[in-house]
């Protein structure tokens, strides 16, 4: 019976040392994942489902792993490395977090420009920046919202377009939700391209009803619009806009050659400039022209714009 005992000892401690040695080598393969990885909040079948999905190789033995030693942290995660060992990649999980900075998109600020600005800032490549945008977003241009991001370093030109994106539609359905209780994109993005317009020729937030009261009376009669401000667009968005530009370019944002407002948003725009196309001033104004102190005169009628236009090249 003692020998019966120690087999019986011995055949369980063989196949336990064979479970602990498959698990060493287990914890010690390698898990391939982006450097930096977003975790959503919620329990660990969650999120190992999460990971799943985005087809990391992860299991129900991970989900045994991490209730063992916590859980994991939600937000960005800084892995260090794309390839960690299953051991580190579950600790990593547990205890690490993403440094973060920040990037800022102004007001009236084209893609092209933001793209090449994040290019440099973050390290990353613009051309691959661009592929994504183009096909990732809805529009050209205008489909992101004007404000300061707060993205991890390493993130991935893949990783940073979806964040945007996601981020700004999200503000663009709940601001459109508040105004109109209901998104419809189509609509949204007309009224992103007349607010791209006011916001490249107003100087300031509290000129922009008044600039969209030009703009739809002008419509409202058949004019056309006439604006230097819709020529700065893509790479164009800080050159100075001048007689020569103005006859040659023949792009649709040429609002001197063309009719009406462009299809495509000229650039970026706040939720004041739209705010603001959605509400114009109720106004006779036709016309407006920089002033001295640059803000702009606003003016009915030829004659008086002609005077203003004067008067600014006089006190110059």
């Amino acid at each position: 019976m003692k020998i019966k005992k120690l087999l019986i000892i011995e055949y369980v401690f063989e196949i336990a040392l064979i479970i602990i040695l498959s698990f060493i080598y287990y914890l010690n393969k390698p898990i391939e994942t982006p450097k930096v990885l977003y975790i959503h909040k919620g329990s660990i079948n969650n999120i190992i489902t999460q990971m799943k999905e985005n087809k990391y190789d992860v299991n129900k033995l991970d989900t045994f792993v991490l209730r063992a030693i916590g859980l994991p942290q939600s937000g960005w995660i800084d892995l260090t490395n794309n390839i960690n060992t299953k051991a580190d990649f579950l600790y990593k999980l547990t205890t690490a977090k993403a440094a973060l900075q920040n990037v800022t998109l102004i007001p009236g600020e084209t893609t092209y420009v933001f793209l090449h600005q994040l290019a440099d800032k973050l390290n990353l490549n613009v051309k691959k920046l661009q592929e994504v945008f183009k096909t990732l977003s809805p529009i050209e241009e205008g489909a992101l919202v004007p404000d300061t991001y707060r993205v991890p370093i390493g993130i991935t030109e893949v990783e940073l377009i979806t964040l945007l994106l996601k981020v700004s539609n999200e503000k663009m359905q709940e601001f459109s939700n508040k105004v109109f209780g209901t998104y419809n994109q189509v609509k949204w993005f007309n009224y992103v391209a007349l607010a791209s317009i006011i916001q490249k020729e107003s100087a300031n937030i509290e000129e922009m009803p008044l600039v969209s009261s030009v703009i739809h009376n002008r419509l409202n009669k058949g004019m056309k619009l006439q604006m230097d401000g819709s020529l700065n667009y893509g790479k164009y968005s800080h050159v100075k806009i001048t007689a020569k530009r103005i006859k040659t370019d023949t792009s649709q944002y040429n609002t001197y050659l063309h009719k009406g407002i462009p299809k495509i948003p000229v650039c970026n725009v706040s939720f004041d400039a739209i705010r603001a196309a959605i509400f114009p001033t109720k106004s006779n104004y036709l016309y407006f022209v920089k002033s001295k102190s640059n803000t702009h005169e606003f003016s009915c009628n030829y004659s008086t714009h002609l005077k203003n236009i004067s008067d600014t090249k006089r006190n110059k």
